[in-house]
């Protein structure tokens, strides 16, 4: 009985190791999706909280004043928690990449969003 109780304890901890997480963000990345994502102009990178393997791409116009997302290959934002109230209305810049993580606040007709932080 004691060996079954203590098998049953030991075996999930073995298998923490083997979870999804932990592979995918240590695993090798596959040759195709690099070569698809070099074609786009991209980079892979780890990005966000789980480290996830993702392409990212630099956009050309990168740091360029806006007042709305369609004058940007990305979106418009206020880069940060920039604390700023939703409707105010502001001037943000171009994105830097398609990297989605982080903390910003969209700008959309010359006005901020609500703030978002992305893990």
């Amino acid at each position: 009985m004691r060996g079954l109780i203590l098998g049953a304890l030991v075996l999930p901890l073995a298998l923490v190791g083997c979870s999804p997480a932990a592979v995918t963000s240590e695993a090798p990345m596959q040759s195709a999706d690099a070569s698809a994502c070099a074609a786009r102009g991209g980079e892979m990178k780890q990005v966000g909280r789980l480290q996830s393997w993702q392409c990212v791409i630099r956009y050309a116009d990168a740091g360029k004043r806006c007042t709305d997302g369609d004058q940007c290959q990305g979106d418009c934002r206020v880069e940060g928690n920039s604390g700023l109230t939703p409707g105010a209305a502001v001037t943000g810049v171009c994105q830097a990449t398609s990297d989605r993580f982080g903390c910003h606040t969209p700008v959309e007709d010359g006005r901020a969003g609500a703030t978002l932080c992305i893990d």
